[in-house]
């Protein structure tokens, strides 16, 4: 059905754009009507409100992206790099979103390939109901959030939900785990991002003592020093240090 609509729309815009302007036939275009009706069975309603999920689950699904998997740490690591380097913009904004989501997914692939045997597959054949598939998705999300969450941010947060002290990993709620494991990223990823300063740090300092001793006080320091940034980074094969560094993290 969608895809006469966009045959129609195509064929349109093409006698639009390449008839002659002699043409006075009357072009038909099509109705757009977007409505609401009754449900007159219970699956037109239960179809209704699945694309209605759908949507609200494609709207927040960056979200879920970022708050539940490895994408905190690693953009934020991968960023902090650029800065430390002293390029701004390069790499730009997108490739270095673009990089994170990749390393992301491959993070995640073990969790994704949990879920699709747990959940989507068995609720696509009708084994399990919608509330078992979801539950059975949490499962290893929870997991791996567990891995990287650390125990005061997952205690700060207990204590302020106000509930007694978990027995087992099974009475912490989601709610609690997840800010838990947002705080825990945001940790790790700034202690990353030090180290990978200091030794970016030294460069700068040396050069500044350099252009002092040598009477030019008034020449940036950070323009000479980038060279120099660059070809260490380059010789030590930073980038690859970093992804192995970052991958290997979250293997614990």
């Amino acid at each position: 059905m969608f895809s006469n609509f966009l045959k129609k729309i195509f064929s349109v815009l093409s006698l639009y754009l390449f008839c002659t302007p002699i043409t006075q036939a009357a072009i038909s275009l099509p109705n757009i009507n977007v409505s609401m009706q009754n449900a007159s069975t219970p699956q037109e309603f239960t179809q209704g409100v699945q694309v209605l999920i759908m949507l609200t689950i494609l709207t927040l699904a960056p979200s879920i992206i970022i708050m539940t998997t490895a994408f905190i740490r690693i953009v934020i690591v991968l960023s902090l790099t650029r800065q430390a380097i002293g390029t701004a913009t390069l790499p730009p904004n997108q490739v270095i979103v673009g990089l994170a989501l990749i390393l992301t997914f491959f993070v995640m692939s073990p969790t994704l390939s949990k879920i699709n045997e747990t959940a989507y597959q068995p609720y696509m054949k009708n084994m399990i109901t919608q509330q078992q598939a979801l539950d059975n998705s949490m499962k290893p999300i929870r997991e791996f959030m567990f891995k990287q969450v650390q125990e005061p941010e997952l205690a700060l947060f207990v204590k302020l939900a106000k509930l007694e002290k978990p027995k087992n990993k099974d009475d912490v709620p989601t709610y609690v785990l997840i800010p838990s494991f947002v705080l825990s990223e945001l940790k790790t990823a700034f202690k990353i991002g030090f180290v990978i300063f200091l030794p970016f740090l030294v460069i700068d300092l040396v050069v500044a003592s350099v252009l002092v001793s040598m009477g030019m006080m008034f020449l940036p320091p950070t323009t000479i020093a980038m060279p120099f940034k660059l070809i260490m980074f380059v010789m030590v094969d930073g980038w690859f240090l970093i992804t192995k560094s970052l991958i290997e993290g979250f293997g614990g």
